[in-house]
This record gives structure tokens, sequence and C-alpha cells, in this order.
């Protein structure tokens, strides 16, 4: 196995944004933790435990979410917490989607070990249908 290379969680969570950014699921699952929670608030969000799992469901998820792009609108970091409020672009079913909302990071040794997600799901509704 190769060296794994520690980062801060400022870091950590800036090379997560940038692969899901780059719609690289692999990328993606490579900074999370094999135990990594990942958890929707709203209603139509996933809720999804295990790098393996969350890295079989970024496939359809980058799939669905065409153009998928995370804007910073704002980034603050605790020790190994952070907040990231972002707007969120894509097309879904062929039809632009602007989504704000804020995720919550904790991390471990450099990689995401939860992220919990707010947003609007009823924005979906309002702009596809």
């Amino acid at each position: 196995m190769g060296e794994r290379v520690l980062t801060g969680t400022r870091e950590a969570v800036l090379r997560y944004l940038d692969a899901l950014n780059a719609h690289d699921a692999d990328a993606v699952a490579a900074c999370v933790t094999e135990d990594f929670v990942n958890e929707h608030t709203s209603t139509l969000g996933r809720n999804v435990t295990g790098r393996a799992a969350y890295r079989a469901a970024l496939t359809g998820f980058l799939a669905d979410f065409a153009d998928l792009r995370y804007e910073v609108e704002d980034l603050l970091v605790d020790g190994e917490r952070a907040a990231l409020a972002y707007t969120m672009r894509c097309r879904l079913r062929g039809r632009p989607l602007r989504i704000r909302g804020v995720f919550r990071f904790r991390v471990e040794a450099g990689l995401i070990a939860h992220r919990i997600d707010y947003w609007d799901s009823g924005q979906v509704t309002r702009q596809v249908g």
C-alpha cells in the first residue's frame, strides 16, 4: 500500500470538493475513511455508511447530477471539524438546478470521517419538477 499523505482539515475538505467537482468517483472515495458516514438531513437525500457503499453510490449520483459543481461560499474550520456553505449547480433530467446548502465535516488523519449535508429538497421540486 502506498504512503498516505496526511493533511489538515481545510486541505482534506477542499481536496474532497475538488474531487467532486472533477466528477472523479474514485478520487472522492479516496478522500473518506473506511467507515465514512454520509448523512443527509433532506427528505430526498440518501444516507450511506462505509467507503465501499459510498463509492458505489457515487457513480449514479455523478451521472444523475450532470455538470455538477460546488462553489464555496464560506469555509469555517475548528480543529478536525469544518462547516462549508456552498452553492451546488448541475443539470438534473436536462434542467438546470441550483441549490444552496451546508456541509458539516469531521476529519480524521486527513480523511473525511463524517459528512452531514443540509439542503432544501423542495428546491429540486420547484426547479426541476
